[in-house]
């Protein structure tokens, strides 16, 4: 039942990848078809953006009164098909309301299938969720890739959201009799009082935070590590974007290696190492151009440091929430509220940073907050698991 369960999870965050790597690197083709330009085209992503932050507060609520195996049956191919709006868009108009409301159907989407996956990963009895994200990276990866071959071979941005829309529809109807039937979160009798409660809203709040920092840094090393090499290392242009590219990549393997160090560190000792190696590759982005001669290959290994160390923070701090509450729903929307505040913040506050001192010197902020993810997520996993504050125990798989 459990691997049943995780391999419909498997697919939901591939599909949800793949649809939206679809989406996001339709972008340039869109932006020539409307015309949209830099400052419009920055709309239409914000848009989106607050229609995930919007539907994920109601989606919690959902997930906790439906389950959210039956959010996920619905949401999945809804969020596909509400990608026909900006694939049929004619103006910069109707691309902003259809962007918003893609940003709903993502949102409900997201929010449902991150609960079902701690609800896989309780029953499973061991760490899962990493790896579930990574599937999530190679979705949209995949998604790049396609929409690039199919631009290149002739098909029309239109077209090509409108074939993904409804055959994203259909694939997500695919998985759904595999996800659990019934609720997996525990229910401890010790959680209904007032003061278990309270000590749980502190340290999701908590937690929050150390997910808003970590967002933040990833948002930053996404949007400014290609500017860094271009601008700062004076690269040439045809590699100033491997820097990004290493940073990626760097994640993407390291959610999918994740989960065993997690069930081996524990959740408090993978957080800190995880806001520290992050921390140790800004530090050598910030010092990489006082080298002479390696000051590219010394960026590039602080880029992967960075992305080793940011993979793991939104998985553990998802499956930590998901462990410790009964309405898992609500303190998931909760902290992926913070996490997407974070991604959305991270490049404007980095950039208008850089405006008033200079980009190395804006790019010391991501790195003091690594090490706040250092130090306050071990608390806040202590915090809200209180029983088992350093290890995460690794039973045998239910089968």
């Amino acid at each position: 039942m459990a691997r049943r369960a995780r391999i419909g999870v498997f697919c939901y965050f591939g599909l949800c990848g793949l649809v939206f790597g679809m989406w996001a690197a339709s972008l340039p083709a869109l932006d020539e078809r409307l015309d949209l330009g830099t400052g419009r085209t920055g709309t239409v992503l914000l848009l989106v953006s607050l229609g995930v932050l919007v539907s994920m507060q109601g989606a919690g609520r959902l997930a906790d009164r439906w389950s959210s195996r039956r959010v996920c049956l619905i949401s999945g191919p809804i969020a596909a098909l509400v990608l026909l709006g900006p694939a049929l868009a004619g103006s910069y108009g109707v691309l902003l309301a259809c962007a918003f409301v893609f940003g709903l159907g993502l949102g409900v989407l997201e929010l449902a299938m991150n609960a079902h996956a701690v609800e896989v990963e309780l029953v499973y009895e061991r760490p899962i969720m990493s790896s579930f994200h990574g599937m999530w990276s190679l979705g949209g990866a995949a998604g790049g890739l396609l929409t690039s071959a199919a631009l290149r071979g002739g098909l029309g941005v239109g077209t090509l959201l409108t074939i993904t829309a409804i055959a994203g529809a259909v694939l997500f109807l695919l998985p759904g009799p595999l996800l659990l039937h019934d609720r997996t979160s525990p229910k401890p009798v010790e959680a209904k009082s007032a003061e278990r409660r309270s000590v749980g809203r502190a340290a999701v709040l908590l937690l929050g935070a150390v997910v808003f920092a970590g967002a933040i840094a990833e948002g930053a090393a996404m949007d400014w590590a290609a500017i860094h090499a271009r601008r700062v290392l004076e690269v040439d242009p045809d590699l100033a974007p491997l820097a990004f590219t290493v940073f990626s990549t760097a994640m993407t393997v390291m959610r999918f290696l994740g989960d065993r160090i997690r069930g081996r560190l524990g959740a408090t000792r993978t957080l800190r190492l995880a806001g520290s190696l992050a921390a140790s590759g800004y530090a050598l982005v910030l010092i990489a151009p006082l080298t002479s001669g390696a000051s590219m290959a010394l960026a590039w290994a602080g880029w992967a440091l960075v992305g080793t160390g940011l993979a793991t923070v939104v998985p553990v701090a998802f499956s930590s929430v998901g462990a410790s509450q009964e309405a898992a729903g609500r303190a998931l929307a909760m902290i992926t509220t913070f996490l997407y505040c974070g991604l959305l913040a991270g490049p404007a506050v980095i950039g208008h940073l850089a405006d008033l001192t200079s980009l190395p010197a804006a790019l010391a902020l991501p790195g003091i907050l690594a090490v706040f993810v250092a130090l306050a997520g071990p608390r806040a996993i202590s915090a809200l698991l209180p029983t088992r504050p350093h290890q995460t125990p690794v039973p045998t798989p239910t089968t």
